[in-house]
């Protein structure tokens, strides 16, 4: 009887254990930064970016003069990541929409493609820690 009960209690200590225990992190906690280069209306538009915990900040300039700040999420898939954002542009150029996906190359650089509705299509490449 009693050594029924030390087993039950083993196994269910081995089932709450794999329950709880905790996994390994999915968001890198070091920033990755990332240069980004494209062109609108016949213009090099350019930006510069850093993504940590899903979430990216890129700020960049666009035709006419106009800069700007997005706000990205990225969804991070073991390959690919592809990100949505919204940002906030200068020149009456008003509110940005972006999207695009950033696909890791070698274990430290990525490369990725994107589209912004002021600074158009872009390259990006960048690094990780």
């Amino acid at each position: 009887m009693k050594s029924a009960v030390i087993t039950k209690t083993l196994i269910a200590s081995l089932g709450l254990f794999a329950v709880f225990a905790p996994s390994q992190a999915s968001a890198q906690l070091l920033p990755q930064p990332w240069v980004s280069v494209g062109g609108q209306d016949g213009e090099v538009t350019y930006a510069v970016g850093a993504r940590a915990l899903d979430f990216g900040v890129e700020v960049g300039r666009g035709p006419d003069g106009a800069t700007g700040v997005d706000v990205l999420k990225f969804l991070s898939l073991p390959i690919i990541s592809p990100y949505v954002g919204v940002g906030l542009y200068s020149e009456d150029k008003g509110v940005a929409f972006s999207g695009g996906v950033q696909v890791g190359a070698t274990d430290n650089v990525f490369v990725g493609a994107g589209y912004n509705s002021v600074r158009g299509f872009n390259g990006q490449l960048g690094i990780r820690f």
